[in-house]
């Protein structure tokens, strides 16, 4: 092997006849494509062009859990805002087509993140072959951002893999697992991290990709959303320009991205993204201990969800709950959820099998010498959580954090049981816990810096995105979210059909209906916590009538579901734990 050329961002390698092009951008953990990485791979490909003895060519990342991360988002809000968008992009797809049309075979070579414009250079290429590490997500997640994929992931992908296919990719932006990637032919083969080049290079004996026949036009529904004009535009390419040429497409998909690029919300949807990266990252200086033995006191939906994420996450926890029957309920819930994250390739068996082994669960009091933070996430009942944190207080070592999972109650009141108040503090996570990365760091009127410092540290530790809020009543999800939830309920209770509400917030832009939403939380903690907002707020966060008076199946706390009907009698309907569906004017059980 020898080398033969060696540019700021990009290797170039000669193995044999086969030519490496290594990306790993200096002093950075990430690879991602500006101008100057652009001007690189262009160089590179001058050299190949020229360069006959080359039987094929290979793209590698030389980082450890990066491909490509895609454009480098910062170039792009910049030029969103200047207008300079348009020509970074059709610089960016003329370098790509250049690689597309190159005479010998190519294979993009994944491991790690590969992600929009990092997924588009494959695109470009004839084969793609990935390791199976977990750290390995593949996806154009563009649209999430107010954006279109266009280096020609519009065009491409439903040249590849049909229009269907490639509307689910596009439109979700989402990140797929490998296994999910295989499926969806997003990759051509999944290999071991240490097979994958010889896996490439054997790509590159099998020649160029054969020319296939144009597969058909799938009937794809088309998103109606008014809030992220993004996934309309993309549809649009993806579904209009098939049987045109490349060219024409690649038209399409630069007007579109110039025009996004210029309107407001894709700029806030930019910066929200550096926003959350810079919670992610923090800026504390100090050293902080890190977490390896916690206790969470409750198995319900939230206790056992937290305990399986901690546990997935490297820590060891104490699962307690005061029933059996609470506990074998919260187990069966963090098996479920171990089983499929394997089943979606997000972890292996063995590291499910890890996982599990973490967690020791116990209906008794049990030593928590060992034990460095507590999540309290019993039932949102004030006098309830008191008595815990007074029993905390007394058997867990004093530089243990006590964190409180409560949606709405006060921290501080909490505190008040605490002799040490200072090491009290809120830990809000979402359900459910395995998907939803935001976690309320609700600070009380007693909580010490340090306390502040430990939570922020174990909730990045732990892969979560920390926000930091004050100790008022619904903290500050809660406290933007009800007055929406309450009123999309009062509008149901007036004779407006759940269909309808939930349609048309859906067709907004909205991931789940707000009807929808309110069952998935569970009437009765909907209500529970509407009276403590109420309390603090007033009338604006008054559940209605129909909330406050539905009839609830308890259940057990996974499989739990509950019912709103609206009748023309005023008959209720005893409750049911079938699942729930929508229907005109009721929430029916399915």
């Amino acid at each position: 092997m020898s080398v033969t050329a060696t540019a700021s961002m990009i290797r170039r390698q000669i193995d044999h006849g086969i030519c490496l092009l290594t990306f790993d951008r200096p002093e950075s953990g990430a690879n991602v494509f500006d101008a100057a990485t652009m001007a690189d791979l262009d160089q590179q490909l001058d050299a190949i062009e020229e360069d006959d003895s080359l039987e094929g060519v290979v793209i590698l990342s030389a980082k450890k859990s990066i491909f490509i991360a895609g454009a480098d988002l910062k170039t792009l809000l910049r030029q969103a805002q200047t207008g300079e968008m348009r020509s970074f992009i059709a610089e960016g797809q003329r370098v790509f087509n250049r690689l597309a049309a190159l005479k010998i075979p190519t294979c993009a070579a994944i491991h790690g993140a590969c992600a929009g414009g990092g997924y588009e250079v494959t695109l470009a290429c004839d084969w793609r072959v990935a390791s199976d590490d977990p750290s390995t997500r593949i996806g154009l997640p563009e649209t999430s951002l107010g954006l279109i994929p266009a280096w020609g992931g519009c065009t491409r992908l439903p040249r590849l893999i049909g229009t269907e296919k490639a509307a689910e990719v596009i439109l979700k932006g989402k990140l797929y697992s490998v296994r999910d990637a295989k499926g969806l032919g997003l990759i051509d083969e999944v290999v071991s991290r240490n097979q994958l080049l010889d896996a490439a290079k054997a790509k590159i004996r099998e020649g160029k990709r054969p020319a296939s026949s144009p597969l058909p036009q799938a009937d794809v529904g088309e998103p109606r959303t008014t809030g992220n004009l993004a996934p309309g535009r993309a549809y649009k390419i993806i579904t209009k320009t098939l049987g045109r040429s490349v060219e024409e497409s690649l038209a399409m998909e630069l007007n579109a991205i110039s025009e996004l690029g210029e309107i407001d919300a894709t700029q806030n949807l930019i910066r929200n993204f550096f926003l959350a990266e810079k919670y992610k990252r923090g800026n504390s200086k100090q050293p902080v201990e890190k977490i390896a033995h916690a206790a969470v006191i409750g198995a319900g939906v939230m206790g056992s969800g937290i305990a399986q994420w901690l546990s997935s996450r490297g820590v060891s926890v104490i699962l307690r709950d005061v029933g059996t029957e609470e506990l074998t309920r919260g187990l069966a819930s963090v098996e479920k959820t171990y089983a499929d994250a394997v089943k979606r390739g997000i972890m292996t068996e063995e590291q499910a099998k890890q996982g599990r082994a973490r967690i020791v669960a116990s209906s008794v009091a049990i030593e928590m010498r060992d034990v460095q933070v507590v999540v309290e996430a019993a039932s949102e009942k004030l006098e309830v959580k008191k008595q815990i944190f007074r029993d905390l207080s007394a058997k867990t070592p004093e530089a243990a954090t006590l964190a409180t999972n409560t949606s709405a109650l006060s921290i501080s009141d909490l505190a008040g049981e605490v002799k040490n108040a200072e090491r009290v503090i809120g830990l809000h996570f979402f359900n459910p816990v395995s998907r939803m990365k935001l976690v309320e760091v609700v600070v009380g009127t007693e909580t010490s810096d340090d306390t502040i410092a430990r939570a922020l540290t174990f909730v990045r530790q732990i892969a979560k995105l920390p926000v930091t809020v004050r100790d008022s009543p619904g903290f500050l999800v809660n406290r933007v979210l009800f007055p929406y939830l309450l009123e999309a309920a009062e509008l149901f209770e007036n004779g407006t059909s759940a269909q309808e509400i939930d349609d048309s917030l859906l067709q907004w832009g909205m991931p789940m209906g707000p009807l929808r939403l309110i069952d998935e939380i569970g009437v009765d903690i909907t209500v529970d916590i509407a009276n403590t907002l109420e309390k603090a707020y007033g009338k604006r966060d008054r559940a209605s009538k129909i909330e406050s008076q539905a009839p609830v199946s308890i259940g057990t706390k996974e499989t739990r579901r509950l019912r709103i009907t609206k009748s023309t009698n005023g008959a209720s309907q005893p409750p049911s734990r079938a699942p729930l569906r929508m229907a005109e004017g009721t929430w029916q059980i399915a």
